[in-house]
């Protein structure tokens, strides 16, 4: 039982001290905080990397909204259904009424670090049933080394456009 007992407190050692220096990694360099003069450079960045998803998905350039969005990417439609990286794509490519290209009214975008973008508008998107409806819709980028991603995006459905 001694021996279970030191074996087991020795295999508990190995572990934190194997995990040690990656939790120190990890700390040692948080996201940079960043000026108002960062932040708007960053935010530009930002919507440049939307006007190219847009870009790709009006050229129907599969490869290329692969490399843009996320690979664990998920998209919430005003449904509640829930799509992924894939799924996402694929309604992309048919030309289907999306975020990603309708126009944008209260355009924000939220620069809280230096990797990371939240971008929050209100778009008019035809529904199934023929009818337009505004669409509020919060998409989450972040920085994958000098390119960005989308990584997440939400939408939901406020009312029939009135315009």
């Amino acid at each position: 039982m001694r021996v279970v007992r030191l074996l087991s407190g020795i295999a508990l050692i190995c572990a934190v001290s194997a995990l040690a220096p990656s939790l120190q990694r990890a700390s040692a360099h948080p996201p940079a905080i960043v000026s108002e003069a960062q932040r708007k450079l960053i935010s530009e960045e930002v919507a440049a990397f939307r006007r190219d998803v847009a870009a790709a998905i009006k050229a129907k350039d599969a490869k290329r909204l692969q490399r843009m969005y996320a690979p664990s990417f998920v998209h919430t439609h005003t449904s509640g259904k829930v799509d992924s990286k894939d799924a996402r794509i694929a309604t992309l490519l048919k030309g289907d009424p999306v975020i990603e290209t309708a126009p944008v009214s209260d355009l924000v975008i939220r620069i809280p670090n230096d990797w990371v973008g939240i971008a929050t508008g209100v778009s008019p998107i035809k529904s199934d049933d023929g009818k337009t409806y505004d669409v509020r819709w919060t998409a989450v980028y972040t920085r994958e080394g000098q390119s960005w991603n989308v990584a997440a995006s939400h939408a939901t459905r406020l009312g029939e456009t009135k315009r």
